[in-house]
């Protein structure tokens, strides 16, 4: 009898529930060896259904490998042991770290699934363990955790739908039982749902709100996880694409780069820059092509790559000035070289600059548009290239090359140069040897893309020279840009006051029908009481709209009397109402 191989989030779990009963070092430590360990371990694991078994009475499989899921658990797990030296470099506590590795750990728990059920499942965890990671950190990130964990039900109970929809269709919650989601309604479900998790435009605000708000550790691990999560199951719902989804990655694309560019707190324009890039990765996924699904994933990879480090080098600025504005820092650079030239390799990366690791995957997306002749598409592609270029010259200016920052501060700590110091140097390798990316993401081996060709360099040359052409036009006009509302802006108050006003409404009208009821039954039990009275009443009722005048003889609310015999009949007469009601209804 073979014994089934360990889940590669079975030891990330379980340092997590360890870290907090350990010292500092020891738990950090610990973290690292493990998350370390994990990675080759990864590409140990054969591909094909691994353990399978049984998840609230459904067949489901625990363990499922193939190309996209071991890339995916590969670099989730590499940027944790990464994200873990940062942390203890960044003096964040044993608990925060045992939170961020649940995170870590439910994430690759939910790209090794094989089945929706268990999928799901692993993405409700996520939310839990990243939610907790938010709220750990206290103050204004307790309201932000809070926004974020509703948003995050909202996304899971739409992919929940979905997957019941799915089941009762083709019987069944494996991925091998159908080519992705099936069924118009089902897959708007899922779409939605996921797009919650990737930050479909006015479904993002979540993410700009949420980020810049914890320690600057987990704000690393949060850029990694729960979006590009959102975009594996993306895929697995869509299979082959959907134009509809690739347009709406375009937009994307643009409109993060947008807000992104007048943004002040660095952390949220990085924020912003996630549903930007993660457009790129949608777009791939919606036109469906093996190129366009290789450059997506490409992508992926990338962006964890080049984002956590851009989270990292902002985070040391804030560590060491305890500013969040760019506009209460500048010219760091002199006083933080290593910090600075870290910044500027994560920079050219994500602006998909040659020689650096996004322009090789960035430009597989755009070439995969080009190839489907979707002008449209490739043209917010290349809108949003430029907005990336602009936004980053703009951080990149104002907080390490423009202006004299005054006082005295040290450059990144040891552990800390030590993780971005591994993370820029992947970004540079993955950028000048292509070769080396196309080896480990899907369909790499089959797709005809040549990445240095004269076309290719100059359109990225070109989005720079651009970029620096906006920048010197606009920056002085984005220095008096206070803050920039968001669809949140209108959507906040609606829900807040249109709740407010059904609540008050639903309300209302329980007190009226309370009172009403309450009259009648003041006005009956007193005409039950007084038969006679009852009737001289009725008879001055009519006498006055004659023009006579009679007193008032029935009682107000308050002031009801009956007698026994009475009260019983009442009795009597409404339960033998109810049971005429049960009986017939």
């Amino acid at each position: 009898m073979s014994i089934p191989p360990i889940p590669p989030f079975v030891p990330i779990l379980l340092v997590a529930i360890l870290l907090p009963f350990l010292s500092r070092r020891v738990g950090h430590a610990l973290g690292i060896v493990v998350t370390a360990a994990v990675v080759p371990y990864v590409w140990l694991l054969p591909e094909g259904v691994l353990i399978s078994g049984n998840l609230f009475g459904f067949s489901t499989i625990f363990l499922y490998v193939d190309s996209f899921s071991r890339l995916m658990g590969s670099i989730f797990v590499f940027i944790g042991s990464i994200g873990v030296i940062y942390s203890y470099a960044s003096d964040a506590d044993t608990v925060q770290t045992a939170f961020a590795l649940s995170y870590v750990g439910t994430s690759i728990g939910a790209v090794f699934a094989g089945d929706w059920l268990t999928l799901v499942f692993f993405v409700e965890l996520m939310a839990i363990g990243s939610t907790l990671l938010v709220w750990h950190y206290g103050g204004r990130a307790v309201r932000a955790g809070f926004r974020y964990a509703l948003w995050h039900g909202i996304g899971g109970t739409l992919l929940l739908a979905a997957i019941v929809w799915q089941y009762v269709t083709v019987d069944s919650v494996l991925f091998s039982a159908a080519d992705g989601i099936v069924g118009t309604v089902p897959q708007v479900l899922a779409v939605v749902g996921a797009g919650v998790m990737v930050g479909f435009i006015g479904l993002h605000t979540w993410l700009p709100d949420t980020y810049p708000r914890p320690h600057i550790a987990a704000s690393v691990f949060l850029s990694v996880y729960t979006t590009k999560t959102g975009v594996y199951i993306m895929f697995r719902i869509l299979p082959d694409g959907q134009l509809a989804v690739a347009y709406m990655g375009g937009g994307m694309a643009v409109f993060g780069a947008l807000m992104a560019l007048m943004q002040s707190d660095m952390r949220r324009l990085l924020s912003y820059h996630i549903q930007s890039q993660v457009g790129y990765m949608i777009a791939g996924i919606g036109i469906g092509t093996t190129l366009a699904t290789a450059g997506a994933f490409g992508h992926v990879f990338n962006h964890i790559l080049y984002k956590s480090l851009l989270f990292m080098t902002v985070g040391v600025v804030i560590f060491r000035t305890g500013e969040k504005s760019l506009k209460h820092v500048g010219g760091l650079a002199r006083k933080m070289p290593v910090t600075a030239l870290a910044f500027s390799i994560a920079a050219l990366s994500i602006a998909g600059f040659p020689g650096f690791n996004g322009f090789v995957s960035k430009g597989m997306v755009l070439a995969a548009a080009d190839y489907e002749e979707l002008e449209v598409l490739w043209w917010l592609l290349i809108l949003g290239g430029v907005g990336t270029f602009l936004s980053f010259i703009k951080l990149g200016y104002h907080v390490f090359f423009h202006g004299d920052y005054d006082g005295e501060i040290r450059d990144a700590t040891t552990g800390q140069k030590i993780a971005m110091g591994i993370v820029a140097g992947l970004c540079v390798i993955f950028g000048i040897v292509p070769s080396a990316l196309f080896s480990i993401i899907p369909a790499g081996s089959e797709i005809k893309y040549e990445t240095f060709t004269l076309g290719h360099i100059g359109e990225g040359v070109v989005l720079a020279i651009a970029g620096i052409i906006g920048f010197t036009i606009l920056h002085r006009p984005l220095q008096r840009v206070g803050r920039v509302p968001d669809v949140d802006d209108i959507y906040n108050p609606a829900v807040f006051y249109g709740t407010r006003a059904m609540v008050k409404g639903v309300t209302e009208s329980f007190a009226r029908v309370d009172r009403l009821v309450v009259h009648l039954t003041t006005r009956t039990q007193w005409l039950l009481d007084n038969p006679e009275r009852g009737i001289r009443r009725i008879r001055a009722v009519v006498e006055r709209s004659k023009g006579a005048e009679y007193p008032d003889e029935t009682p107000k609310p308050g002031t009801l009397r009956a007698g026994i015999g009475q009260s019983i009949a009442l009795i009597v007469a409404v339960l033998a109402l109810m049971l005429f009601v049960l009986l017939f209804s």
